[in-house]
């Protein structure tokens, strides 16, 4: 009996553990939001911290989906391999919707982002430091 209340003890702490883990965990990824407007970013550059984000790309106005790309700046942003994957939206951005991206994490440095659908500038800079 008392190897059950230990291991029903031991499962427990377990749990709680793990789920102040997730909410520290969710509370700890931001949100980049960004605009689309036909053949541009309204945001052309932008600062943040170091850290886990989700990209927010909203299609506005623009008569068709839109996307979002993401690469180290200096990386052959031609190359699917070189592409940030989890900064993709999961799926296509219709016309005044929104969609996000999967929790990427980004280390200090500069990134470009462009959008292969609209298409935008491939100029477009983020800066982590």
């Amino acid at each position: 009996m008392k190897r059950v209340i230990a291991l029903v003890v031991v499962m427990v702490g377990f749990a709680v553990t793990a789920n102040a883990q997730d909410k520290m965990m969710a509370k700890e990824v931001k949100t980049i939001s960004l605009e689309q407007t036909p053949g541009e970013f309204v945001q052309k550059s932008l600062t943040v911290e170091e850290g886990t984000y989700v990209f927010a790309i909203a299609n506005n106005g623009i008569d068709h989906n839109v996307g979002f790309v993401l690469v180290e700046k200096g990386k052959d942003i031609s190359k699917p391999e070189n592409h940030i994957q989890t900064a993709y939206v999961t799926a296509p951005v219709g016309t005044n919707e929104t969609q996000k991206s999967k929790p990427t994490v980004l280390a200090k440095g500069e990134y470009v982002y462009f959008c292969p659908l609209n298409p935008t500038a491939t100029d477009n800079t983020l800066i982590v430091q």
